[in-house]
């Protein structure tokens, strides 16, 4: 994580980082204090049920994202992003001044106003806020800078809501008032050094009309499928969200016989959790963009939030309301466990599909692509609480609600993995080189960051292209014989990777003149094209003569060719060694260290077979 960190240091990422970071904490101190008075304290403010108020004020907070999200992106598009950034926190100031007064009045409508405020100034941030990443940090770094972003935005929730509780109980209004207006005021502070940053499209023209920008917002949004879903999935896990964290204040009071402190143990278990699993995020997907993580976070969801229904009991446990009675109980650990792993699953399953998204829409487009974003996000939410007084309507209790969201997230994860097979296609992938075998990478950024080349790599056994597609920080597009893209299960893994199958001229001519047509088509739209020139697995470990295919694909289109070269699949599962592959035991065992080793690019006119060959003969040795 070190390489995580070191954007800390520097002043392109800093002052923004401390400033959403300030946000979300003074969000958070501000609704916590608010809820945990009318949860616990409600009759000095109001009559009104305290379970009603914990479902409907946190509707309250994201009705502005709703209403105002798409103007706010157009905003984001058109203007420097950093004066907006300040901006946003001069309002923040005013908004927190509103919240004063009804904290010292004991005024409902003033503190539900300032909450309603306070969304509408988070509304504006937002956007700033996600397409500022990838306008100042590389693509190596999105992962990495998304991971500290939400990995603070929820130790800001942890803190916001320990220190809102907190001060409910040691301090006065008048304390709260002060605190809440301090945070706004550090923000400020901080928001001062962020650096300029141009917008992409100033002589855009704001359409004012909160219905036809969300329409135009959301339209533009669905052009892009990958990207669309991605919003979805998004969306969905705060619905999810939403509905453990609007029900934890009662939960903690009502189904467990807990107080104040018990309620903040279960925030900033859940919170240390997503922060956990947001950091995690670039570790596990060695600093790319791997969507492979998002299933793996969207099983998790499902499986803990389940166990969380069945760790729950069935009546509050003796105790005195204390944290100290509370943790004298098996069963409370357990749950605990649980709402730590909920987190964390959330944190693999989130930071991946902001990174995506960020990459994958168009640059001029990028804040209102995220405003687009943030209305799903606070329809979803606004439905959260909808459903949740629907579900409570019908009979349901807090941990029955906890138990129908986790099945309803299983359900949606398969509905959005079989509209884009990519994500499932990742995950197995990702699987393959974290499970079976420990993969070490060494000279692939020889690779090309962008535009076309040929990977061309030695032939070792049925999942080279899965471990090559692991490895490289780009999509690789691979011609294999069309029996093996054809088998079964496997099949599925090919298809989604758009693989191109091929055959040669005796077995049937046709595929072959489309298989080099797409092969030409791919390298002239920018893509990597990955070839096994031995044109067979090899039956010997030795590497079979290269055929001339590679000189016909560079002479029809002149592009580098990458030489590449696998070591220690010779021997696997899915080799053939000692007869037909996947028929034998895993002789090297699980977890067997593999190699991927790459070389320059070669130009296209010295790309003969007999100099490739060389060259990854070279790259792997005596190593097989």
């Amino acid at each position: 994580m070190s390489s995580q960190f070191h954007l800390l240091k520097e002043t392109r990422f800093r002052p923004f980082f401390l400033t959403q970071l300030l946000g979300a904490l003074n969000d958070n101190v501000f609704k916590t204090a608010l809820i945990t008075l009318l949860t616990f304290r409600a009759g000095s403010i109001t009559d009104v049920s305290p379970a009603l108020l914990a479902t409907v004020l946190p509707g309250v907070f994201i009705l502005p994202f709703f209403l105002f999200s798409a103007t706010c992106g157009q905003i984001a598009d058109k203007y420097d992003r950093a004066m907006l950034a300040r901006l946003s926190k001069v309002i923040e100031i005013a908004v927190m001044g509103l919240g004063a007064i009804g904290f010292v009045a004991a005024s409902l409508p003033a503190l539900v106003l300032a909450l309603f405020l306070m969304g509408t100034q988070s509304t504006l941030f937002g956007p700033v806020k996600y397409a500022y990443l990838p306008q100042h940090l590389h693509d190596g770094e999105l992962v990495g800078g998304n991971g500290l972003v939400e990995s603070a935005t929820f130790v800001a929730i942890l803190l916001g809501q320990i220190l809102g509780a907190w001060l409910v109980g040691v301090t006065d209004a008048w304390g709260l008032s002060a605190a809440v207006l301090l945070l706004a005021l550090a923000g400020w502070w901080t928001s001062r050094g962020i650096p300029r940053s141009p917008a992409p499209d100033p002589a855009m023209r704001i359409d004012w009309n909160p219905a036809s920008s969300t329409r135009d917002n959301l339209r533009f949004a669905v052009g892009n499928r990958t990207v669309w879903l991605s919003l979805l999935g998004i969306s969905w896990f705060w619905f999810y969200g939403a509905t453990l964290l609007a029900q934890f204040p009662v939960y903690a009071s009502d189904v467990l016989g807990g107080g104040e402190n018990v309620f903040i143990l279960l925030l900033a278990v859940f919170s240390v959790g997503v922060g956990t699993g947001s950091l995690l995020c670039e570790k596990l997907s060695g600093g790319r963009i791997e969507i492979g993580l998002v299933p793996f976070g969207a099983i998790g969801l499902t499986l803990f939030g389940v166990d969380l229904f069945f760790a729950t009991p069935a009546a509050p446990l003796p105790g005195d309301g204390s944290v100290s009675a509370f943790l004298q109980h098996a069963a409370h650990w357990r749950m605990l466990i649980d709402i730590a792993l909920l987190g964390a699953a959330g944190g693999l399953y989130i930071v991946p599909l902001y990174a995506l998204i960020q990459t994958r829409c168009e640059k001029s487009h990028a804040a209102r692509v995220i405003a687009a974003n943030n209305i799903l996000n606070a329809g979803f939410m606004v439905a959260s609480a909808g459903v949740s007084l629907l579900l409570f309507e019908a009979g349901l209790n807090i941990p029955q609600l906890f138990l129908v969201a986790a099945l309803f997230n299983a359900a949606v994860a398969v509905f959005i993995y079989t509209l884009v097979p990519e994500f499932l296609m990742r995950f197995i992938v990702w699987l393959l080189v974290h499970t079976v075998y420990r993969l070490d990478k060494k000279g692939l950024d020889n690779i090309p960051a962008d535009g076309p080349a040929v990977i061309v790599c030695n032939h070792v056994s049925f999942v080279d292209a899965l471990v090559i597609t692991a490895a490289c920080p780009r999509p690789i597009r691979f011609v294999m014989h069309h029996a093996i893209f054809r088998l079964p299960v496997l099949r599925f893994v090919f298809r989604t990777n758009r693989c191109i199958p091929i055959a040669s001229a005796k077995e049937d001519p046709k595929l072959l003149e489309r298989a080099y047509d797409d092969i030409a088509a791919a390298l002239e739209a920018g893509e990597l094209v990955g070839i096994f020139p031995e044109g067979v697995i090899t039956d010997t470990g030795e590497l079979h003569p290269f055929k001339p295919g590679i000189t016909r694909i560079v002479a029809r289109t002149p592009v580098p060719v990458v030489p590449l070269a696998l070591r220690g699949l010779w021997g696997s599962f899915f080799s053939r060694k000692g007869g037909p592959a996947m028929t034998r035991p895993l002789r090297r065992g699980l977890f067997n260290r593999i190699e991927l080793v790459g070389a320059p690019p070669v130009a296209p006119e010295a790309a003969t077979p007999d100099a490739l060959q060389a060259i990854v003969a070279g790259l792997r040795g005596d190593r097989r």
